[in-house]
């Protein structure tokens, strides 16, 4: 009842050793759950593998705009896709 599985007669009768046998597993999990241990979203630590950011030379704004179709106030100057102001 906990589970919510509606089963069918049939389905009981076939799937009953079975669902016995995971319900026992679960058992042995509660058994060596220890209090002292705590829980966790993941079984390995996770770890951020992206790079440090630091500052390297790149392009001014003036440079990055000169082949740009159109600019406008220091941006790239694109078609209007939403009739908002």
């Amino acid at each position: 009842m906990l589970a919510r599985i509606q089963l069918s007669e049939d389905e009981l009768d076939r799937l009953a050793g079975q669902l016995d046998q995971i319900v026992g597993w679960v058992g042995q999990v509660n058994e060596v759950a220890a209090a002292d241990v705590a829980p966790m979203s993941h079984p390995l630590p996770l770890v951020n593998i992206t790079r440090a950011d630091e500052v390297r030379p790149s392009l001014s704004s003036e440079q990055a705009l000169s082949n740009a179709p159109s600019a406008q106030d220091g941006r790239f100057g694109v078609p209007r896709i939403l009739d908002e102001e």
